[in-house]
């Protein structure tokens, strides 16, 4: 009986905006795997065009992840490779992912990161704030309790702090940074590496001020707020 060698999962990052920012080994490898599980299959079909990559597609997102993984997990088994991707930057960072990656190391299958971008890095990097370290929270719950209960604990934080918010809470958000955090800089990216590319840098007074009197502000924000005065920063 022969022995079939396991596939490999590829965590590839895909660009975040711009369709230029993605790497050749990325091309390569979404075009040579047999199967790409994308959290949005007419999201990445796009990318995939740009790029004339016919490798077929498979709906992979939060709520079939569950019961995915172990499909997908089936298929490297059979020694065909797979790669995963999200709509937008590195999977499993605020994306879907983490499930079948333990999944995949179940079963000893190789997992292979084909880097890329990724917006809280993106957002990062020109916040000019400390970046020797940095604490990267994501999502906060859209629950205006336990998100106050979150930015409480983080008040004595002296790291650099980055989030992921909504457009239709980015004030909320804001509001309740200033009122528990304090007046600090901040920097809010939003539709980076996009036509309509914006990067605010000023303190929390000021970024209320300013998305407060935007009309239904758009594209998933990026925040980078400066850590508690006096220590590592």
């Amino acid at each position: 009986m022969s022995h079939v060698q396991m596939g490999t999962l590829y965590i590839v990052s895909t660009p975040i905006g711009n369709l230029e920012d993605i790497t050749f080994r990325a091309v390569r490898i979404l075009s040579e795997v047999e199967l790409i599980a994308a959290e949005d299959t007419r999201y990445t079909k796009r990318l995939l065009n740009h790029y004339q990559i016919t490798t077929p597609l498979t709906s992979f997102y939060r709520d079939n992840e569950s019961a995915k993984s172990s499909r997908l997990v089936e298929h490297l088994r059979g020694g065909q490779s797979l790669a995963l991707v999200s709509d937008a930057g590195t999977p499993t960072i605020s994306d879907p992912g983490y499930r079948l990656v333990v999944s995949a190391l179940a079963v000893d299958a190789p997992i292979v990161p084909i880097p890329g971008v990724s917006a809280c890095i993106v957002a990062a990097s020109v916040a000019g704030l400390p970046l020797h370290n940095f604490v990267f929270e994501g999502f906060l719950s859209p629950k205006a309790g336990r998100r106050r209960r979150r930015l409480t604990e983080l008040v004595n934080e002296e790291r650099t702090l980055i989030f992921y918010e909504s457009p239709h809470r980015i004030v909320k958000f804001l509001r309740d940074a200033f009122e528990i955090l304090g007046d600090r800089r901040i920097c809010v990216a939003r539709e980076l590496t996009k036509k309509f590319e914006e990067i605010f840098r000023g303190d929390l007074q000021k970024a209320i001020d300013k998305f407060d009197q935007t009309k239904k502000p758009k594209g998933e924000f990026t925040l980078v707020i400066e850590g508690a005065i006096g220590g590592a920063n």
